[in-house]
């Protein structure tokens, strides 16, 4: 279980300081400034979470094998 909770801890991270990043920055408006988090921090998760991504996946396979 410890893998799923780092990996979603440092996925809700990347939201957290995307959102706080887009707020200095200027963006106001409350839906572009989710949806373009949204869409920046999974972009961003999906480079720089690779290792806990595929931890997550190694603890899932066995987990299904046993």
């Amino acid at each position: 279980m410890r893998p799923f909770l780092v990996y979603s801890a440092s996925r809700l991270g990347l939201f957290a300081v995307t959102l706080g990043v887009l707020f200095v920055v200027g963006l106001r408006d409350l839906f572009w400034l989710l949806v373009i988090s949204l869409v920046i921090s999974g972009v961003a998760s999906f480079v720089l979470l690779s290792k806990q991504r595929d931890a997550v996946s190694r603890q899932i396979s066995r987990e299904r094998e046993s």
